[in-house]
C-alpha cells in the first residue's frame, strides 16, 4: 500500500506542476511515513482549476482505498 500510494502522489505532483498558476507542488514525509503535500498556487482561481483538473480527480480517486485520513489546510502568510 506504501508504494501505491507514493506513486499516485509522484504522479499528481508531476503534473501539478505542469498547471498554469502552479507556484510550488512539493512532497514531503515524516518519520512515521505520513506524507505532506505542499502546494502554493498563484490565485484562488488556479488552484481551483486544479481541483476539477482530470488528473487530480483521478488520484482522488486512486487514493481513496489507500490513505485512512487526510487533511487540508489552507495557511496564510503572516508578514
Amino acid at each position: 500500500m506504501y508504494f501505491e500510494l507514493l506513486s499516485e502522489l509522484k504522479k499528481v505532483q508531476a503534473a501539478s506542476r505542469e498547471e498554469a498558476g502552479c507556484i510550488k507542488y512539493d512532497l514531503h514525509q515524516s518519520e512515521d511515513q505520513t506524507f505532506v503535500l505542499y502546494e502554493v498556487w498563484k490565485d484562488e482561481e488556479a488552484l481551483e482549476h486544479h481541483i476539477q483538473s482530470a488528473h487530480y480527480q483521478e488520484y482522488r480517486n486512486n487514493i481513496a482505498d489507500l490513505v485512512s485520513t487526510r487533511e487540508v489546510y489552507k495557511l496564510k502568510i503572516m508578514e
